[in-house]
């Protein structure tokens, strides 16, 4: 069984019991999440598809952490002109525990 959920713009592939790093999302570690954004769930040769969301399906999950990924460096350069500007930036996560597909169909 898996699930196919959006969440802040992205979309992302899941199964039952899968870690999961999703874009920051607001709450504490340990807390229980409800994804409702469901594109698609298929489960035992049953496709459903939403159009555009799934009716009456979830995804529950718990938060596990917090962080930070990698910096990266974003470089302007314009040759002979004697302009360069270095900038770094660090996209925080949130890594999350999927523990629940649940579909009504």
């Amino acid at each position: 069984m898996y699930a196919i959920f959006d969440s802040c713009g992205k979309q992302y592939k899941v199964i039952q019991g899968q870690n999961i790093k999703l874009e920051k999302i607001t709450g504490k570690i340990g807390d229980e999440i409800e994804f409702h954004n469901i594109l698609l769930i298929y489960n035992e040769n049953k496709l459903n598809i939403g159009n555009p969301l799934v009716q009456g399906g979830k995804i529950i999950g718990k938060i596990i952490s917090h962080g930070k990924n990698k910096k990266i460096k974003i470089i302007k350069f314009r040759r002979r002109k004697h302009y360069r500007k270095t900038q770094g930036h660090r996209q925080l996560f949130t890594n999350v525990k999927i523990i629940k597909i649940i579909s009504l169909i």
